[in-house]
């Protein structure tokens, strides 16, 4: 077994956490794929995997090679795709992530309208919202909302989002129109659980500058369609990303307050690992999604 395939037999098994179902991908017996691993261990001098008879986990220097073997691995199939040609390549797997309400809004329609254009491509699409590690879960390509902190990543920036503070026209005609940021000490929230500070609203002004305001929050959510049903209903105000609002907005059933308070914008951006040696088909989608997602008009909000 060259030493590609040994990386691509551990990543395996890390993967399905079993020698036996490892082995079986590759046509090897439990005792080879363990005289493998044994072999692997030595030449490297540490112990790459903890076994007990009920579990199998990583030490860390197996959790090192781990992340570095998806890598070269990653590389080494990118390389291949590309020394194949630009047409011939238009073909093969891609993993896109994005926020859940973007992702289902509008990166699944322009998804299937590249994969018509594209038969041999399949493409998976995961929404998640949290900061998906691209390398570890071999995303080749994921939407970011919010600045870059991974100097190892390349951005390509498509556009900017506000947070902007909405309510329903009822809440607002029974309870009043907020003027300053002071004014929200009147008036009922609905927050997000899983934000450091949930109750605490940044504001920005031209003359009085940064200003930090404790609302009273009436419910506290995990999902922003949650908190911007609520708030259509009646419930208080919220604070989401202009985008999340987009329709509403459009349609009048939610109203943008505390306009002249709002905090810079922060950029929407195509997060990928490397250009260096990306395949045609992720470069394809790659250009064709930064030319797309601008036109959809979350940037003007």
């Amino acid at each position: 077994m060259d030493r590609l395939e040994e990386f691509r037999l551990f990543l395996a098994i890390v993967d399905s956490g079993k020698f036996a179902s490892a082995g079986r991908k590759f046509a090897r017996s439990p005792s080879s794929t363990t005289r493998i691993v044994a072999e692997l261990e030595r030449r490297l001098g540490t112990r790459l995997l903890q076994r007990t008879t009920r579990k199998l986990s990583l030490t860390d220097s197996g959790a090192r090679l781990a992340a570095q073997a998806r890598r070269l691995l990653a590389d080494y199939d990118e390389a291949i795709d590309g020394a194949i040609g630009e047409a011939a390549s238009l073909r093969g797997n891609i993993k896109l992530s994005a926020p859940t309400l973007f992702g289902s809004r509008h990166i699944a329609p322009l998804v299937r309208t590249f994969l018509e254009r594209h038969p041999d491509i399949t493409l998976q699409l995961a929404l998640e919202d949290r900061l998906v590690d691209l390398i570890d879960e071999r995303i080749d390509i994921a939407l970011r909302i919010g600045h870059l902190t991974d100097s190892s990543l390349r951005a390509r920036r498509i556009g900017e989002v506000r947070r902007i503070v909405v309510a329903s026209p009822d809440y607002l005609k029974r309870h009043g129109r907020p003027r300053r940021p002071d004014d929200l000490a009147q008036h009922h929230a609905v927050t997000f659980v899983n934000q450091a500070s949930p109750a605490i609203w940044s504001f920005q002004h031209k003359q009085a500058g940064p200003q930090k305001v404790k609302v009273s929050s009436r419910m506290e959510v995990n999902r922003a369609e949650t908190a911007i049903g609520l708030t259509r209903d009646g419930m208080g105000l919220t604070r989401v990303l202009s985008y999340q609002v987009a329709g509403e907005l459009a349609a009048g059933s939610l109203v943008r307050v505390l306009r002249d308070y709002e905090v810079a914008p922060i950029p929407v951006q195509l997060v990928y690992p490397s250009a260096r040696l990306m395949a045609p088909r992720i470069r394809s989608f790659l250009d064709f999604a930064a030319g797309e997602i601008p036109l959809i008009g979350f940037n003007h909000l």
